[in-house]
């Protein structure tokens, strides 16, 4: 078995190198586009490069599958502060996404997810692994302006969606003793957001806020059955994406999700809320005038007070989108 102290220091090691990678990368990038001017459309490109499923102004319709694993390496506790892995602990993440959108309007979309997903857990002397369907997403857009259509007036979206509680709640009894057989929050949530971007030649920037409201909803055990309900979740969202003359496009976003404190019976429970950070990395690049693919990095940084009651993960994804014209 690994010492937990040459444990952290291997995370410590792992986390340096992950930032001293991401710095050269960003410098490499900042060269490129000192050095290629792009002529695509900042508006197209860079939007796929943020939002996978979002349709172009030029696409009437898409489907798409995205395929992403994630890493535990630590948490955070109910004060907000980070935690190495503990000695035979271990977690990793995976799910496969079925997107399709359809355009309405030329300012109107819609869209559905259906995400499949499976967990694999370990703690001192048990594991567990399990999985299946997740909590099904439909959503709209609605484009009052476009990105790019008047110097000083930004585009705005407004979002709107519906997530069902198609998946496993974490109390069911076929979730298991570590609950890895949970894929959903058991709960209806419905999703309002707006979104404003705005394109500089080849720059894109993006700030979306989000605002989610969860049901109350019967949580029945072998002792008791109460009534449990989670707060309000607000999401800030920020990203920049750089479109290169062929199309293809990098994109840099950071999101920060909190809730507070969960009621149970009507009552709050005290240090439930949950606070989140994640900085993402992605890229697209055009197949051909119909597929796209996209791939990208997530990280949730070890530091003291950038989230809460949470998980710390690393992990990647690889998005394949075929489009109509």
């Amino acid at each position: 078995m690994v010492p937990s102290t040459t444990m952290s220091r291997r995370l410590s090691s792992f986390t340096d190198s992950l930032l001293q990678s991401l710095l050269a990368l960003f410098v490499v990038f900042a060269l490129l586009t000192q050095t290629s001017p792009a002529r695509a459309q900042a508006c197209c490109a860079g939007t796929g490069a943020v939002t996978p499923g979002r349709l172009a102004l030029h696409e009437f319709a898409l489907v798409g599958v995205q395929l992403k694993g994630g890493l535990m390496y630590g948490s955070f506790d109910q004060l907000g502060n980070y935690h190495a892995l503990s000695q035979g602990s271990s977690e990793q993440n995976y799910e496969q996404d079925l997107f399709a959108s359809l355009r309405l309007t030329r300012h109107a979309q819609v869209a559905g997810l259906v995400p499949f997903v499976e967990t694999h857990r370990t703690v001192p002397g048990l594991a567990q692994t399990g999985g299946g369907i997740g909590d099904v997403n439909l959503n709209g857009r609605y484009d009052f302006t476009f990105a790019g259509a008047s110097r000083f007036v930004p585009g705005i979206g407004l979002l709107a969606g519906l997530t069902l509680p198609t998946g496993r709640p974490p109390e069911s009894p076929n979730a298991g003793p570590l609950a890895a057989g949970a894929t959903g929050i058991g709960a209806l949530q419905g999703n309002v957001a707006l979104a404003l971007e705005q394109s500089y030649g080849p720059w894109l920037i993006n700030l979306t806020g989000a605002l989610a409201h969860r049901s109350a909803r019967t949580v029945t055990s072998a002792e008791a059955s109460v009534r449990s309900q989670l707060a309000p979740q607000w999401t800030v969202l920020a990203a920049l994406a750089f479109v290169f003359r062929d199309e293809r496009a990098l994109a840099l976003s950071a999101s920060y999700a909190t809730e507070g404190d969960s009621k149970l019976d009507g009552q709050r429970v005290p240090d439930s809320g949950h606070r989140l950070t994640t900085l993402t990395l992605g890229g697209l690049w055009p197949m051909s005038d119909r597929l796209r693919l996209q791939g990208s990095v997530f990280w949730n940084p070890p530091i003291d007070g950038s989230s809460l009651s949470q998980p710390a993960l690393i992990g990647a994804s690889v998005t394949a989108v075929f489009s109509w014209l």
